[in-house]
């Protein structure tokens, strides 16, 4: 008798385990799309080094936000300004299966950037993920606390402590028609 209720309630319960795992994946995706989503759209506002060499230094950026189609992920592309200079900046994420997250920011580490070797949602508006060049280990961290507005931090591990290094509080902006007078 024992086997014969063993037997019936085993593959339910393996059935009920897997099907809350597959829930929980699928609210987890879902979270992550939302997230993604709330990046899109065009978003100014300064930043600051706030650690190393360039310590202080002020400067103004300008990104576009997009997710890629069918796939959980976002690309921040523009380009900051200190003075008359302008560099070009971009941060492209892309979710891996089971690699988790990856990309790159400022072109990788094969390039004059980082490679984003993984990370995650961990809220409905807040991200982080890990990056890495060579020796240098660190995250990246976006916080979006309502639909207008975006910190980025990103902070790298100096003796077992993560020192930010570069802040960023961005604005979203609307395209706005400037210029036009009303008829009498």
């Amino acid at each position: 008798m024992k086997s014969v209720i063993l037997s019936s309630v085993l593959p339910m319960a393996v059935v009920v385990s897997t099907t809350a795992g597959m829930a929980e994946k699928t609210f987890a995706a879902e979270r992550d799309r939302k997230f993604f989503q709330s990046v899109e759209g065009e978003w100014v506002g300064p930043g600051e080094i706030v650690a190393g060499k360039y310590k202080g230094t002020k400067f103004t950026c300008n990104f576009t936000g997009s997710t890629p189609d069918g796939k959980i992920g976002m690309s921040l592309d523009g380009g900051c300004r200190v003075g008359m200079f302008t560099q070009q900046m971009s941060a492209t994420i892309q979710h891996k299966g089971r690699e988790g997250y990856k990309g790159s920011f400022m072109g990788g580490a094969a390039g004059s950037g980082l490679d984003i070797i993984g990370g995650n949602v961990v809220s409905a508006n807040k991200v982080v993920f890990t990056i890495n060049r060579n020796q240098l280990r660190g995250v990246m961290q976006a916080l979006v606390p309502n639909d207008n507005s975006m910190t980025v931090t990103v902070a790298v591990r100096v003796d077992q402590q993560l020192v930010p290094v570069i802040g960023m509080k961005l604005k979203r902006v609307d395209t706005v028609e400037v210029g036009s007078i009303a008829p009498n």
